[in-house]
């Protein structure tokens, strides 16, 4: 739910996991498109939606999907917001809903590439693939987790390009990123009144 992107040194020796951290925590605001691929267990078609997403360490995830029908999803610590065009916000927070908030609160911090809440809920499987391109796999080691998703699997470079979610149902989601862009290291006006829109 980040944590991605940041230039890489031009280092020839292969990424660490700690490296990766510390590169994806020195960002403190990256923005990106994406195309999210859902392939659902009985349907011929994958469901496709588009759009950009936001990610501020200070602030949280904004995501902004523009097609097939606009939807936008705020998460920071204290809340997770979802507007659908002509509804109403609906606001989930820790209380009114603990295990939906333990779920986007950890969506989260796999943008974030938070190393320690992943740690605390996954078993870690990280690859150096050269050049600076790497693959961390995900096995959840408990409840809830382990009874909604097999894995989820990171993938990328200098920034995060793709995030895989394989779960329980036989359902697939692939999010692949594109455009990553760090600059400028500060919200706009505009950008920072997108985490002020929700109560």
């Amino acid at each position: 739910m980040t944590m991605l992107l940041l230039l890489c040194s031009a280092s020839v020796s292969a990424v660490t996991l700690d490296q990766l951290q510390q590169r994806f925590a020195s960002q403190p605001v990256i923005r990106a498109n994406f195309v999210q691929v859902r392939t659902i267990a009985g349907m011929a078609q994958p469901l496709v939606s588009r759009g950009q997403l936001l990610i501020a360490q200070q602030q949280g995830l904004w995501w902004q999907q523009n097609t097939p029908f606009p939807m936008t999803l705020l998460l920071d610590d204290r809340r997770m917001v979802q507007s659908i065009s002509g509804q109403p916000p609906q606001v989930i927070t820790a209380d009114s809903n603990p295990q939906m908030f333990q779920f986007n609160h950890l969506l989260r911090a796999l943008f974030q590439a938070d190393e320690k809440v992943l740690r605390e809920n996954f078993t870690l499987e990280f690859q150096a693939q050269g050049k600076d391109n790497w693959q961390l796999g995900l096995i959840p080691k408990a409840a809830p987790l382990n009874k909604i998703f097999n894995r989820i699997d990171l993938q990328g470079g200098a920034f995060l390009q793709q995030i895989r979610l394989d779960d329980k149902q036989g359902d697939k989601t692939e999010i692949t990123l594109s455009d990553t862009r760090t600059e400028p290291g500060h919200l706009t006006d505009e950008e920072r009144a997108r985490f002020a829109v929700a109560p």
